[in-house]
């Protein structure tokens, strides 16, 4: 069942109706063999409305419409050219403010097709015109907008929270820290480049810097304190116990749209922009969960979770012998197909394995959303690579974006060994 499901997304079918129509094909052997127990069924109807009742997923539209009416605002325009002009002094600071705005849109965003979008529509070009060697100034746009997959408010944190059954909150709040020490990263490799080869992160030339201390100084506080409060609210309110995640979308989408008519930048048809694309990605997100709910339920009727718990359990290493095989098949799988994709696949069938062997299944969630982040970025699949080569120059290559991500999934990696080896990086601040 697995393996046709998987053929079938590999083979470019819909995702959503290969697992839904694996399922009732499968449902409908298992009930001609006698193997199926038709109960799991019956209870499709039932979780179906579960799924449309859940107020967790509720944060979901309210989240990608902030991000949305942020995005469709020029809210990342604003920051990339305050940004850049602040750091654009020093070498390789124009990746410097990439990253740091990469940072501060996944913060006030989680969407990380917006994010990715405007930076290589935006910094993409003023990064080649100065000099940047391309591969290098491509994978730091690249890298930086994958950034909303895990610093919160992320999607695919709600998503996890649900499938493994975690508070989302707690989620948050363990990958604030895994997220900012990836941001640190990407900032330290930047600088790295642009000390050992000047040449490849130049600095702005002196004509292009010249603008007035205290008119920087006012630039920077009105492009970067109207974002900043807004997501020190949606954050704050959530980690303080004021509000839930789903609370904490609505007032952030409703912040998102204070800002913009702040910005007189509100309008009707940027509104209903920002309508369309919300209920597109969200009506995405759901039919996938719906189609993942059949899967898990004839997967469970056909005693498939019985075999794989069993085998997975019973892994040599026990503990270590999970999470090894959980993260190379994750990272796998990324190459391939999409994160929300593996998360509706995959994740179902490791978390009761993961917590028959006492695994914490925060940080568990934490570890494969750092995981799942590197799906982004890997060749040859890798959406943020794709988003990227929509809005590049047509002089950058496709092979030369491959390049430049290559090691920023090592850095990736680097930083997902640090969550696995010290998971106080995680539960010290997730409340388990």
């Amino acid at each position: 069942m697995v393996g046709v499901v998987l053929a079938l997304v590999f083979s470019g079918y819909p995702v959503a109706f290969a697992i839904g129509g694996a399922s009732v094909l499968f449902a409908l052997l298992g009930l001609a063999t006698g193997y199926f127990d038709p109960p799991f069924l019956l209870a499709l109807a039932d979780r179906v409305f579960g799924i449309m009742q859940n107020p967790v997923l509720l944060a979901v539209p309210y989240f990608i419409f902030m991000g949305v009416v942020l995005e469709k605002s020029r809210l990342a325009e604003d920051l990339l050219t305050t940004v850049g002009a602040l750091f654009g002094r020093v070498r390789g600071g124009l990746a410097l403010a990439v990253v740091v705005v990469g940072a501060l849109l996944a913060a006030a965003t989680g969407v990380v097709g917006a994010s990715v979008v405007a930076m290589g529509a935006i910094a993409l070009p003023v990064m080649l015109r100065h000099g940047y060697r391309p591969s290098f100034a491509a994978g730091t746009v690249a890298a930086s907008g994958t950034l909303g997959q895990i610093v919160p408010p992320s999607i695919v944190l709600i998503v996890l929270g649900d499938q493994l059954g975690v508070s989302v909150g707690s989620l948050f709040a363990g990958a604030l820290v895994p997220g900012l020490m990836l941001a640190v990263l990407f900032a330290g490799y930047a600088a790295f480049v642009a000390w050992r080869n000047p040449e490849a992160a130049p600095a702005l030339p002196p004509e292009e810097r010249s603008e007035p201390g205290w008119a920087l100084a006012r630039r920077v506080a009105t492009a970067l304190l109207p974002p900043l409060v807004l997501i020190l609210v949606v954050l704050g309110s959530i980690f303080a116990g004021v509000a839930t995640p789903t609370e904490a979308g609505a007032l952030g989408a409703v912040g998102a749209l204070g800002l913009t008519a702040i910005n007189r930048r509100l309008s009707r048809p940027m509104i209903w922009d920002a309508a369309r694309s919300t209920a597109s990605l969200t009506t995405m997100v759901v039919v996938l969960l719906i189609g993942s709910t059949a899967f898990a339920l004839v997967f469970r009727g056909l005693y498939g979770d019985v075999w794989i718990e069993e085998a997975l359990v019973g892994l040599p290493g026990g503990r270590v012998g999970l999470l090894v095989v959980a993260n190379v098949l994750v990272f796998a799988l990324g190459f391939f197909i999409d994160f929300f994709e593996i998360a509706f696949i995959v994740v179902p069938l490791l978390a009761p394995a993961a917590a028959a062997l006492g695994i914490d299944l925060v940080w568990f969630g934490v570890v494969l959303g750092m995981n799942l982040q590197t799906s982004f970025l890997t060749p040859p699949f890798g959406f943020s690579l794709f988003y990227l080569r929509g809005v590049a120059p047509p002089e950058l290559s496709t092979g030369q974006i491959y390049r430049g991500a290559l090691p920023f999934v090592a850095l990736q990696l680097i930083a997902l060994a640090l969550v696995i080896t010290f998971p106080e990086l995680v539960l010290a601040f997730s409340g388990d």
